[in-house]
């Protein structure tokens, strides 16, 4: 009895392998002898681009929104610019990704009469969601340098803005690199919701591999080693960068 349940595990495993190995065939078919390589290198180029300008558009908005955030509101231009800035960070972080893309893409745009890609709708999509996110941990960054930085440029007859963006704000980025790290880690896995506005990215790529080789498995476990060896790079960048940082801290 116990001989024929082995046999019977083998013989489940080399299905399972030949299996396995007949959708690898297709999927290296449709990959290599069809072009199908030439949508995953433009879906991966649209990946980065799309989470590499959003980051950097986030970083600018939050940058600016967070400065809005800790001004002093003795004046009533603050406290309208304060107003307006929680409004849209509540809206950004309030809704998902990808109803933010629908409205911009089915809503905005024809109302404002323009015409866009999907990869340009989705760059400044992901920058404005991100600079909602990205302004309250630039606040919380700015909030963590010590008050004395402030006084002290001030004090050497600096203006506010001047002291913030040369003296405060560069000590905060130093704060806060890893967690911006984890935002640009984040942007990139929220790529995969572009198709919705018509761009192609990884998603759209490793789809169409696998409707062309009506398997799967395959293309999409490629994918998600994709996205793995991506996040993996940029968590090891993110660590040479604070390691750099550190350096010059002790230097100083």
């Amino acid at each position: 009895m116990y001989t024929n349940l082995f046999l019977a595990v083998i013989k489940n495993e080399s299905l399972l392998q030949n299996s396995f190995f007949r959708k690898l065939d297709k999927f290296l078919d449709v990959l290599i002898n069809k072009g199908g390589y030439t949508r995953v290198l433009v879906g991966l180029k649209n990946t980065l681009i799309i989470a590499i300008l959003g980051l950097v558009i986030g970083v600018l908005i939050g940058t600016l929104i967070a400065t809005v955030r800790v001004i002093p509101k003795y004046k009533v231009l603050p406290r309208v610019l304060n107003g307006i800035c929680t409004f849209y960070v509540g809206f950004f972080r309030g809704t998902p990704m990808v109803v933010q893309l629908l409205l911009f893409y089915y809503v905005m745009l024809p109302l404002m009469g323009l015409n866009m890609s999907g990869v340009n709708v989705s760059i400044i999509v992901f920058g404005l969601n991100s600079g909602a996110y990205i302004s309250e941990v630039m606040r919380s960054g700015i909030q963590s340098v010590d008050g004395g930085q402030m006084e002290a440029g001030r004090a050497v007859g600096l203006s506010f803005s001047t002291t913030m963006m040369k003296i405060v704000i560069p000590q905060a980025v130093k704060n806060i690199l890893p967690t911006l790290g984890n935002e640009f880690i984040a942007l990139i896995k929220e790529t995969s919701v572009v198709s919705f506005v018509g761009a192609a990215d990884l998603y759209v790529a490793f789809n169409m591999i696998g409707t062309n080789s009506y398997e799967f498995m395959v293309p999409y476990l490629a994918m998600a080693i994709i996205y793995i060896v991506i996040v993996v790079l940029i968590t090891l960048g993110i660590r040479l960068m604070e390691r750099g940082l550190k350096r010059s801290d002790r230097r100083n």
